[in-house]
């Protein structure tokens, strides 16, 4: 006896169970999302103090590395950014999004990051080749590249290594908040002595 008939001989007084018949969930239409999103961004561009520009930006290549280092910051700082070595405090996903939906999140996120005071910010905004007109060009990539010059807080950023993204997310180091430089006065001013 070869062991599909030993299988068979011993299954076979085994009834299978009955179960009731398996309802199939259904996510929220991606149209439904779609249009929810479109006039929640409408409605915000409409108010917002955007100033970040949304067309006449040429797309990147996928592998193309975004740097950028406004005067002023030290090269340990920039070298420890570009390795990925500062704690990422929060990130924004750009993937699936238009421009005009791209922008206004940027900006907004940009606004919230001041207000909480954050450093160090990843934005995925993907390489570009899910882009059936262009393979291989990054649409979204250029405009952040444009975007994040724009944005007086930016000090520096610099696609992420490949745990993050690689070319298609960028590291973006931001303006330290007055708090902080407060803070780090305070810090570094304790274990000196004052001249009286």
């Amino acid at each position: 006896m070869n062991d599909d008939e030993l299988f068979g001989a011993e299954m076979s007084d085994v009834e299978p169970l009955n179960r009731e018949p398996r309802e199939r969930i259904v996510k929220a239409s991606v149209v439904d999302y779609a249009v929810r999103r479109a006039a929640a961004v409408d409605s915000v561009v409409s108010r917002d103090s955007n100033a970040l520009v949304d067309d006449g930006v040429e797309p990147l290549d996928a592998r193309y590395v975004l740097d950028f280092k406004r005067a002023g910051i030290q090269n340990g700082v920039y070298r420890k950014l570009r390795l990925g070595h500062y704690d990422i405090e929060a990130r924004l996903d750009l993937h699936r999004m238009t421009v005009a939906e791209s922008r206004t999140e940027v900006w907004s996120f940009f606004q919230e990051s001041r207000r909480l005071g954050l450093r160090t910010v990843l934005i995925t905004h993907g390489k570009g080749l899910g882009n059936k007109e262009r393979q291989g060009a990054g649409i979204l990539k250029g405009y952040v590249n444009r975007w994040l010059r724009e944005i007086e807080d930016v000090q520096a950023f610099h696609s992420a290594t490949a745990q993050h993204g690689g070319t298609g997310a960028v590291y973006v180091l931001l303006r330290k908040s007055e708090e902080k430089k407060r803070e780090n006065r305070e810090r570094f001013s304790k274990g000196r002595t004052q001249d009286v």
